[in-house]
């Protein structure tokens, strides 16, 4: 009776010696992918919180404490309020405007 036969007679109970190897190899494989992953994930994470800052910092212009609509806005506000409803502007009056 050769090898193959033997492991297959044995039952459950047998383990063929040279599938540990591969066995370790594809969880090895697995683990080493699932790092890789996580540190492209970390490395994505710290290059985007850099840009925010720097966004932040570049942003920091004086913002006038008071909200006041001119025509142009209300005539902005309205064509944008016409063209979504389908209506003439004509047809639309602008009573108005809160900052959000």
């Amino acid at each position: 009776m050769n090898e193959t036969t033997a492991l297959l007679t044995d039952g459950a109970a047998a383990v063929d010696p040279g599938i540990l190897p591969v066995v370790l190899m594809g969880v090895g494989i697995v683990f080493a992918g699932i790092v890789i992953i996580v540190v492209i994930c970390r490395l994505m994470l710290l290059l985007g919180s850099i840009s925010i800052k720097r966004k932040e910092e570049t942003k920091e212009a004086p913002v006038s404490a008071e909200f006041k609509p001119d025509g142009e806005l209300a005539a902005v506000i309205g064509a944008a309020v016409a063209e979504d409803s389908g209506v003439d502007v004509k047809n639309i009056k602008i009573v108005s405007i809160k900052k959000v």
